[in-house]
């Protein structure tokens, strides 16, 4: 038995994180630098996602969890002698990571002989989602904890997320896209293809046109999936304000990509990673199952 934990970065459903009982730890956000809310509990996302809509000019501020807040979580279940798994939005996008080692290390001073993971997922929204959704079904089906996270350091290697946003201004100011990637679509109306890889934000394409962008976001994933073995893969998407270009999209994915994906983690992309990216993100998220691993 093993307790799986996140920062509330994976933008899994109320419903999901309940029905496999994940203990999820809030990054908190601002719309005006100065009260900070906590994700998923105390901010609601639709109207979080109306006022970026309504005021462009308005640009949004996250925080990462306190160490206390990790801290709290990792002692009651060490009081308890049951193993915890935490897994962290990428650390090239957030401290998050670095709150809940610092968290281990405390909780282990008075349980040293707790059991207590924390893994950067190099990851963030649906493809951490995913990684999660992974290690749910290696509990379910008995894998052993050791095992498992053996499994998961390599299905972290194999996740991949390809977006695109509505506005290039959100990764600028959040300062999450390149030098490179500024200049290459510094161009009016020009948009980029983003392919967040271990845990770090590549520029996969530009262009200015929206439709024809979101196809070859899936031009390039199913480029991904066919050298890697479409069928040992789960693919999912993610969508922000839009929840009809959302239902939309899934159409076009699992049609162009010859999938059915996976519902549990198609996911209204959250207010944290909406902060860095915008309200208007959309992408497919991607990862191995484990089955499937070598």
């Amino acid at each position: 038995m093993y307790q799986i934990i996140s920062d509330s970065a994976c933008d899994l459903t109320e419903l999901y994180v309940k029905k496999h009982n994940i203990e999820i730890v809030p990054l908190t956000a601002s719309l005006d630098g100065e009260t900070y809310l906590k994700d998923k509990t105390e901010i609601n996302r639709k109207d979080f996602y109306t006022t970026m809509v309504e005021n462009p000019d308005i640009f949004p501020k996250t925080s990462l969890p306190s160490v206390e807040s990790f801290e709290a979580v990792f002692r009651k279940y060490a009081e308890q002698n049951i193993a915890v798994v935490c897994f962290t939005i990428s650390i090239h996008l957030s401290g998050s990571y670095n709150s809940a080692s610092m968290a281990k290390d405390v909780v282990e001073e008075d349980y040293p002989d707790a059991q207590i993971v924390v893994l950067d997922s190099q990851q963030d929204t649906v493809s951490q989602a995913l990684i999660i959704d992974q290690v749910v079904r290696m509990q379910n089906d008995g894998i052993p904890f050791d095992t498992m996270i053996e499994n998961t350091k390599k299905l972290m290697g194999t996740a991949r997320i390809f977006f695109t946003v509505g506005s290039l201004d959100y990764l600028r100011i959040g300062g999450r896209i390149g030098k490179m990637a500024i200049s290459a679509t510094g161009k009016l109306g020009i948009k980029p293809i983003i392919i967040l890889k271990d845990g770090e934000v590549n520029l996969g394409g530009v262009g200015r046109n929206r439709g024809k962008l979101k196809k070859n976001i899936i031009q390039i994933a199913d480029k991904y999936l066919t050298e890697n073995g479409k069928d040992n893969f789960v693919v999912s998407i993610g969508y922000g304000y839009d929840a009809i270009e959302g239902v939309a999209f899934k159409d076009e994915v699992e049609a162009g990509l010859g999938v059915k994906l996976n519902g549990d983690t198609n996911v209204e992309i959250g207010v944290i990673t909406a902060v860095h990216t915008g309200p208007h993100a959309i992408g497919i998220g991607v990862i191995q199952k484990y089955e499937t691993l070598k």
